[in-house]
């Protein structure tokens, strides 16, 4: 590996994760009402919190970027830096850059290291990766919903399964590796949901917390 080489790698690592920091959450509560939507319901700057603080459609607006950070990130973003990787197989490459983007969105850089939950950003990183098991994924995800109404649960059980889908309709070691450490990431993240959800204090979906 030369120095130019070692150097577009660093450079395409930061990049991804510079994208993935872009507080999207964060960004629409201060444009609809000026306010820190860390500091409100639970804290968290995704979309299941901005719908029960603003609504539907300033939470499509989250759920849809956020989702496109992870694919750009992967889909087209590797395109360029393949240029300056040919000696890593794409999908090496991919779930590299596909990881630094999701980490972005949980330790956002712009917001002092407090963010989302990665199960969008992650969402999109696996619509890149393999679209057949992005479908199950996100069945899975709306069929859990429908039953249970808590996003948590949803996401839960999805991020628990995502590596299960990619070792059994996939294979690739890589994805299989990425897929269980963003499962263990995100169901770390939800340990607070977890506690709720126990406690019978979870909110469903829906629910509003600011009027």
């Amino acid at each position: 590996m030369t120095v130019v080489n070692l150097l577009f790698n660093l450079l395409g690592i930061l990049i991804s994760y510079l994208i993935g920091s872009i507080p999207t959450g964060f960004i629409i509560g201060r444009l609809i009402k000026g306010i820190d939507i860390r500091e409100y319901g639970s804290g968290n700057i995704g979309a299941t919190n901005v719908l029960r603080i603003f609504g539907k459609l300033p939470a499509l607006l989250v759920l849809f970027f956020d989702i496109f950070k992870g694919y750009f990130v992967v889909q087209f973003f590797t395109m360029l830096l393949n240029i300056y990787f040919r000696y890593l197989d794409p999908i090496c490459l991919k779930t590299i850059l596909g990881f630094f983007v999701v980490v972005g969105h949980i330790w956002p850089v712009f917001l002092k290291f407090r963010g989302g939950k990665g199960v969008a950003t992650a969402i999109g990183v696996f619509l890149a990766l393999d679209l057949k098991i992005s479908f199950f994924i996100f069945s899975l995800w709306l069929i859990i919903l429908a039953v249970f109404k808590y996003v948590s649960v949803s996401s839960i059980v999805v991020a628990i399964f995502s590596p299960i889908f990619f070792l059994v309709f996939n294979g690739r070691f890589e994805l299989i590796l990425f897929s269980s450490i963003l499962a263990f990431v995100i169901c770390l993240k939800h340990r607070n949901n977890i506690k709720r959800l126990i406690e019978g204090t979870e909110k469903k979906i829906g629910q509003r917390l600011l009027s």
